[in-house]
């Protein structure tokens, strides 16, 4: 978000006149970014690619954080947010996993656990203060790669107060007050650029503890009626940043090639030595394989003509070419589960209806991704994993039974039947537990960069137990 909203109003507050501050409230309980205070919310934002086939570089300093919440330890100071009657946008990126309904958040808790439950209480407290007044009503911008991400925020936050019985004039003003628009994002950021930091520090004539990189590429698609250019003047700057009347199709594309593609390439990269996107790049044999995985069994799923797809899918690989960017794959794993779900299930699907036959590469990027959620690599080392809780407790189980009776059929029954994992028994798609199964075995008895290697050469891969 630093380097993608916060560097975005920076740009509009320097071309334009919108002239707004940024207070970044922590959604989760981990960390406070105390960093940021110390800081004063200063960082550097650095941006390199290609911009007319040349390589360009450039450093800007972001200013126009203001103040930082946690609401973990300043539930008062977040309400008080409420009260401030120039606070007009809400940006939100808690990933796929962030916006949902949990029956367990109360109305009395401070904070709530799920971020759209906090949402709730802070509007809510929003309403009181102005008493309704449908002038001090926010416009909603969530960037979670989810389909309709600011209906389903709106659904959801109706949903708490329905749940918690606030007044049903709240519900009016949420529904005249409160704008909602779908959104789809679009820039790898690929953080703390360690290995240049001295470099950029040099350049700034301070340290920065909260430097960031990411490319120059950013395109930012909003789903709604004109009149959001007259608060939100992006069309005065060359920030790509467009109103679209349909996002459906442009989410399609944009999640199952550049975001399937990095949910594909983190567990099987990860698992052959690789620990950032452009070392898989450097590897032909995995490069061949994300090339495949996209030109052979996405490409055919995405309503747009083969020429656009093509195009798209080339850009998207020479941005993961991209030799400036430390994208680690570590900071693209986190909650690689519930991403599985929204940027390559429906792919899995889709093709097996249209072919009558399962995509192999996304089955064995499926299969990967069960081997890395063991928690150690093919060698022994341990992963640091980043998921919820109750998901890495179903995927611990699930192989400590397999480590006390090893069976890699019940293993992948076991997983694939876990509805806590993935909302539905993955078993029911035909053919998948047995040739996960057998992806699995392989992987460990003759090693992944083989198995990629029959792959790619279409040789026919069998299993000796099943």
């Amino acid at each position: 978000m630093r380097a993608f909203v916060n560097h975005i109003v920076q740009e509009l507050n320097q071309e334009t006149d919108f002239n707004a501050g940024v207070v970044i409230v922590k959604p989760t309980k981990r960390g406070d970014y105390q960093e940021l205070r110390e800081q004063d919310g200063l960082f550097s934002v650095q941006l390199e690619g290609l911009e007319n086939g040349q390589f360009v570089q450039k450093l800007e300093i972001v200013d126009c954080v203001q103040n930082v919440i946690h609401p973990y330890t300043q539930w008062a100071a977040y309400l008080e947010l409420a009260k401030n009657p120039e606070i007009r946008f809400i940006i939100s990126n808690t990933t796929e996993a962030g916006i949902k309904f949990n029956a367990e958040d109360s109305l009395s808790d401070t904070p709530p656990h799920e971020f759209p439950a906090k949402l709730t209480l802070w509007l809510f407290e929003r309403f009181k203060q102005f008493q309704g007044a449908l002038d001090k009503g926010c416009i909603l911008l969530p960037c979670e790669l989810i389909e309709a991400n600011g209906d389903t925020l709106k659904s959801v936050i109706l949903q708490y107060a329905d749940h918690w019985k606030i007044d049903t004039d709240f519900h009016k003003w949420v529904n005249e007050s409160c704008t909602f628009y779908n959104t789809l994002v679009d820039r790898i950021v690929s953080g703390y650029p360690k290995d240049k930091i001295k470099t950029i520090e040099l350049e700034l004539g301070f340290e920065d503890q909260l430097a960031v990189s990411g490319e120059l590429y950013l395109n930012w698609l909003i789903e709604g009626p004109e009149i959001l250019k007259k608060e939100f003047p992006f069309e005065q700057t060359d920030l790509n940043i467009k109103l679209v009347e349909d996002l459906d199709p442009h989410r399609n594309l944009k999640v199952r090639v550049l975001n399937g593609a990095h949910t594909a390439m983190v567990p099987v990269g990860y698992l052959i030595g690789h620990r950032l996107v452009k070392e898989i790049m450097g590897d032909e044999t995995a490069t061949q394989f994300i090339s495949d995985l996209l030109q052979e069994e996405v490409s055919t799923t995405v309503p747009f003509s083969k020429v656009e797809v093509d195009k798209f899918i080339a850009d998207v690989l020479d941005r993961f070419r991209n030799p400036a960017l430390e994208h680690q794959l570590l900071s693209i794993a986190l909650n690689s589960s519930t991403k599985f779900c929204t940027r390559l299930l429906p792919t899995l699907k889709d093709y097996l209806i249209e072919n009558s036959t399962l995509p192999k590469r996304i089955v064995l990027a499926f299969a990967a991704l069960i081997r890395f959620y063991k928690g150690t690599d093919l060698e022994g080392r341990t992963i640091p994993l980043k998921d919820n809780q109750v998901i890495l407790k179903a995927f611990s189980e699930a192989w400590t039974a397999f480590e006390e009776k090893p069976s890699y059929s019940a293993l992948t029954k076991q997983i694939l039947g876990d509805t806590t994992i993935w909302q539905e028994d993955l078993n029911q798609l035909n053919g998948l537990t047995e040739l996960t199964a057998t992806y699995l075995e392989n992987m460990e008895q003759n090693g992944l960069p083989s198995l990629l290697v029959e792959l790619l050469n279409n040789q026919p891969i069998k299993s000796d137990s099943l």
